[in-house]
């Protein structure tokens, strides 16, 4: 897997709208989501990926999710479902 940088991106305005109006109290995602925005960047990771092949998933992101997982005592697979599913998590 290689790294294509992709910091700068944002969560879409609309996402982040429905997200907060479907969760008007807020969630733990969404708190930690606001808290660490900006903490790493792709770019941090670049020296562990090689420069060709196949593009891999943000690392950032990952990273973001690897924390969510930890507080909320999640499974790999609750996890995983977590960032299919659920809107909080984007």
């Amino acid at each position: 897997m290689s790294l294509r940088p992709r910091s700068g991106e944002h969560v879409p305005p609309l996402t982040a709208q429905i997200a907060r109006a479907s969760n008007p109290g807020g969630t733990t995602a969404i708190w930690v989501r606001d808290r660490l925005d900006g903490l790493w960047r792709d770019e941090d990771f670049a020296d562990w990926h090689p420069r060709d092949g196949r593009p891999g998933l943000s690392p950032a992101q990952l990273a973001t999710v690897c924390v969510l997982q930890f507080l909320l005592g999640l499974s790999d697979r609750q996890a995983a479902e977590a960032v299919r599913c659920r809107i909080d998590f984007k």
